[in-house]
């Protein structure tokens, strides 16, 4: 079997809040949400609808370390991207769903990209690939 990647760590404030923004306004299905007791966490696992890729695991920070890093998982830069085959459709539901856009939508030799913000700041792209990758 080929190696996948099969969840990426965001971390969170809340499992629940984090839960009612990527099903709520972004469209994902919650896959997983087991309590952990043991280790007094949750396994919380959000997927675009559809998708049979990798999932973001919402990590609750457990400590004010891990505190700091909400919103700034990678010191500003863009940290994940979210690809679409309706740009225009999901740009027009996001931003009627209240999601705060850094950048407006431009066209690209490799598609059509917007730059948005999550519930805690992290910066996202919204792209729709025309360039003929995945």
């Amino acid at each position: 079997m080929p190696r996948t990647l099969a969840c990426t760590a965001l971390l969170v404030r809340d499992h629940d809040e984090a839960i009612e923004f990527f099903v709520k306004k972004l469209d994902f299905s919650l896959l997983e949400d087991v309590d952990q007791p043991e280790q007094d966490k949750r396994w919380v696992t959000v997927a675009p609808k559809g998708s049979r890729g990798s999932a973001l695991l919402l990590a609750r920070a457990s400590s004010e370390e891990q505190s700091r890093f909400v919103g700034n998982q990678t010191g500003g830069r863009v940290f994940l991207f979210l690809g679409t085959d309706d740009f225009w459709k999901d740009y027009a539901t996001f931003v009627a769903r209240g999601i705060e856009f850094e950048r407006a939508p431009k066209e690209a030799d490799y598609g059509i990209v917007a730059v948005f913000r999550d519930l805690y700041g992290n910066l996202r792209d919204l792209v729709q690939f025309t360039d003929g990758r995945l």
